[in-house]
């Protein structure tokens, strides 16, 4: 709450915004079944073989090479853009569903593999559990759009 700046309340909304304040940090973000750290804080011995980006930067060893990633969202014929902000749902290690083409190791809400923030829920026109197409995109690739107006750029640092 202290980085968004307020609570994203999904009832609660002034358009892709939530009502009653501006928040700090991108509105259109999501959250993936993966982490590039343990329950420790400590880098996954194989995230530098998983995750196809991490060679292309440098990452601090406490650095996340996931947060504020890009992805981009289809249903039907609408896409949106959103940022990697959380991980879930329900799981974290599901690397082969994130970065493969295995269906999520959940089991829960008719195997959940992505959550969304109430912004992508609404500018797709979602309801309930649903089904969209997702994949991760360049940032130079997303194009301009509400998503663009917010960008987040902090990073998690374990400490």
């Amino acid at each position: 709450m202290d980085r968004y700046g307020g609570i994203d309340d999904p009832n609660d909304r002034n358009g892709s915004l939530p009502a009653g304040f501006t928040p700090l940090e991108n509105p259109f973000y999501c959250a993936l079944p993966y982490n590039d750290f343990d329950a420790d804080g400590m880098r996954k011995p194989a995230a530098f073989e998983i995750i196809y980006w991490a060679k292309t930067s440098t990452w601090g060893p406490r650095e996340s090479m996931c947060k504020n990633r890009w992805i981009k969202i289809t249903k039907g014929q609408k896409t949106v853009y959103a940022q990697w902000e959380d991980v879930g749902p329900f799981g974290e290690d599901d690397a082969q569903y994130v970065f493969g083409d295995a269906v999520p190791q959940n089991e829960i809400n008719d195997r959940a593999g992505l959550d969304i923030s109430p912004a992508v829920r609404d500018y797709l026109g979602l309801s309930g559990i649903d089904k969209v197409n997702w994949q991760f995109i360049s940032p130079e690739n997303v194009p301009s759009g509400p998503w663009k107006e917010i960008i987040t750029d902090s990073r998690i640092y374990w400490e």
